[in-house]
């Protein structure tokens, strides 16, 4: 239900989460390491920084990181430049889908869309973090493609 834009801008903050300790992290490094297209990327991350979710520092050792704690960062924070929560369309088609004017589907859609905000809300990027392993999705698809799990 995502855009890829917000699935990589999601790759890159739970990258920088993990490697706190070594920011700024280069886009460049970053792109490699969550295996996002470099120019995609590159936008993505400035977006983030001019809605203050990153800061970035130029130059050769400069780079992105977080603009606070990742255990104050939502998901819901890292998705906002990117997705239209609030104008949603009715997935069934019903162009004046609404409170007033439901389709058949609507109260239903409207509890998963209510559930999916709480969570997008309540989940910090810590949380995520936490939970992932530092290795990048091209690491993992490698080990997979091997015949191991991960």
């Amino acid at each position: 239900m995502l855009s890829r834009t917000s699935e990589y801008a999601l790759r890159a903050l739970i990258h920088l989460a993990q490697h706190e300790e070594e920011c700024p992290v280069s886009g460049a490094r970053i792109a490699a390491e969550t295996d996002v297209p470099p120019k995609y990327l590159s936008k993505i991350l400035g977006d983030l920084a001019r809605a203050g979710v990153l800061e970035s520092a130029p130059g050769k050792t400069g780079g992105f990181r977080l603009a606070l704690p990742a255990k104050q960062i939502s998901l819901l924070d890292v998705l906002l430049p990117f997705e239209q929560f609030e104008r949603r369309r009715c997935p069934f088609g019903n162009h004046v889908c609404s409170d007033v004017n439901p389709c058949n589907a609507h109260d239903k859609w409207k509890k998963v869309i209510e559930t999916e905000q709480r969570f997008l809300r309540k989940t910090s990027v810590h949380d995520i973090a936490l939970r992932m392993s530092p290795a990048s999705p091209r690491t993992a698809a490698r080990g997979r493609k091997k015949g191991t799990r991960s």
